[in-house]
């Protein structure tokens, strides 16, 4: 039921990455930084759905390691964007 429910939603899905997309490039944002941000949705999105099909299953052990696991991967996504934010703000702050 889940599946059906993602496939469902796809086209609302692909319509709101590529709106943000073009509002990225109005704003001359790094593709980079955006891609990165999107990758990081998608893994908090893919982390849930596995960790409640995994709780429906009965195995919640297993679904509070996946949940971790997708934290973890989101916090090493996030890195290179938090290193180039707090660059950012150390260079605005005056000498």
């Amino acid at each position: 039921m889940g599946c059906t429910i993602f496939l469902y939603l796809i086209d609302q899905i692909y319509m709101i990455i590529h709106m943000i997309e073009k509002l990225a490039v109005n704003a001359n944002v790094n593709m980079v930084y955006l891609e990165t941000i999107l990758k990081i949705i998608g893994i908090a999105y893919i982390a849930e759905f596995a960790s409640q099909i995994t709780k429906d299953a009965g195995q919640g052990a297993i679904a509070a390691k996946i949940e971790m696991a997708g934290k973890i991967f989101i916090l090493a996504m996030a890195i290179p964007i938090l290193t180039v934010l707090i660059e950012t703000i150390i260079q605005m702050i005056p000498s």
